[in-house]
């Protein structure tokens, strides 16, 4: 979709949605004023991919929650096509959220001038992270307790602002920081074939580059538990080079050549996950190899490593992303359009009306309160064998995604303008 015209004195909001108006920002005396400041414009292809991720991601979420025993998708033991593609779908969402995350936080920084911007990300980073321990840790394990915290998709986009202000602090321009990024993109699979010995146990390293997927347990003492699927660097090098093409979405940029800046993006990106994967060059530190049969052969091609997420994941991962902003632009899609407005809003929302189906479902199938814990577990009204079919996952996501509209859409009117808590607001879901 094309620029479109808004009134004066408007601003775009960071998800790329309605402008928003605001007061003019004034720069210090002598100094430059921030860049694009004149920008008045949106791109409905951001708000479009990120509705359509987040309805793929709840998918994930209930089937972790509700399927039956809990197989592992990925575990090629046990693992069925329809299963592993019911997984795999959703491998799309983070680092799509985390990207947009990126492009979101330049466009937030439009009218802005760098140490403004350094600390609005600061601010929001720290925010970010309060609330993935607070409310998204309960939402996901029930455990009143907090003696089990997982730090996820929130605690990556928090932590990865918080990087990105350190750098714009230091004046850092987007360049460098999507130089930055890249670097660490590529080269953070090189500690695959590293033994760090002592340090691999230390808690900065598991923090910042290998968490150890869910088996990454941080013990705090007296019990406590931090479990760290998401190491942060390699999340944060996505935000980073999200935040380095920001500027494509500025007003100033022709449309035609953001959409083959962004394809030829994501030719490379796929060719390059083509080629290393094949060979088992680099990239991922599960190779891939020929199976019983045709089906899981194909499986364990694309079965790529998520945590701590792999470079050959990220590359076919976003380069579907870039391929799927390229041919989004001129289409119109309000449904979608209404989940991508409002991100965090859902996210919050549509963990706890999971886990409100979750428990209608635990009573229901003859479960007592004597079950709602099980021994040597973290995660409530869980017990081994409680669950439903995958048919049963899938109608349940219905039910998730048509109760969250209307919410949603109220959501998105009640902060359009006038009201400014739009203009306070960075997109930051998983």
């Amino acid at each position: 979709m094309g620029p479109n015209p808004s009134p004066a004195g408007a601003v775009p909001s960071p998800e790329g949605t309605n402008p928003i108006p605001v007061a003019p920002v004034h720069s210090p005396a002598g100094a430059a004023p921030p860049p694009d400041a004149n920008q008045k414009h949106r791109i409905a292809s951001i708000d479009i991919l990120r509705g359509l991720v987040m309805l793929i991601m709840a998918i994930d979420h209930i089937r972790d929650a509700l399927h039956k025993g809990h197989p592992l998708p990925t575990d090629l033991s046990v693992t069925t096509p329809i299963l592993f593609i019911t997984r795999f779908i959703t491998h799309f969402c983070a680092p799509s959220f985390v990207f947009l995350s990126g492009i979101s936080a330049w466009l937030a920084g439009a009218r802005r001038t760098k140490d403004q911007m350094a600390a609005f990300l600061f601010k929001r980073g720290i925010w970010l992270l309060v609330v993935e321990v607070v409310l998204i840790s309960f939402a996901i394990t029930l455990n009143p307790h907090y003696d089990y915290i997982i730090l996820q998709v929130i605690w990556a986009i928090g932590g990865s602002m918080i990087i990105l202000a350190l750098l714009i602090k230091l004046k850092v321009s987007p360049t460098t920081a999507g130089i930055i990024g890249f670097i660490i993109f590529i080269g953070h699979n090189s500690f695959d074939s590293v033994n760090p010995g002592p340090i691999a146990r230390t808690i900065p390293r598991q923090l910042l580059i290998s968490g150890n997927g869910w088996d990454g347990e941080i013990p705090l003492g007296h019990g406590r538990v931090i479990n760290v699927p998401y190491a942060l660097l390699p999340w944060t090098s996505v935000l980073l080079m999200g935040y380095a093409l920001g500027p494509i979405y500025s007003a100033k940029f022709d449309a035609q050549q953001r959409r083959r800046l962004l394809l030829r993006t994501s030719l490379g990106l796929l060719v390059f996950f083509v080629i290393f994967r094949s060979f088992n060059i680099y990239g991922d530190p599960a190779p891939w190899s020929v199976q019983k049969t045709t089906a899981l052969t194909i499986i364990s091609f694309f079965n790529v490593t998520k945590y701590p997420c792999s470079l050959l994941y990220l590359c076919l991962t976003l380069g579907v992303t870039t391929l799927i902003l390229t041919r989004t632009e001129n289409i119109q899609s309000k449904f979608l359009k209404i989940y991508g407005s409002v991100p965090f809003f859902y996210y919050v929302l549509h963990w706890y009306l999971i886990q409100t189906i979750t428990i209608i479902i635990f009573f229901a199938k003859g479960y007592t309160v004597h079950q709602i814990v099980t021994p040597n577990s973290a995660f409530l009204f869980a017990p081994p064998d409680f669950g439903i079919s995958l048919t049963g996952v899938y109608l349940v996501w219905l039910i998730v995604i048509t109760v969250l509209y209307k919410p949603c859409k109220w959501f998105s009117n009640y902060k359009k303008p006038p009201r400014l808590v739009a203009q306070l607001y960075i997109t930051a879901t998983p």
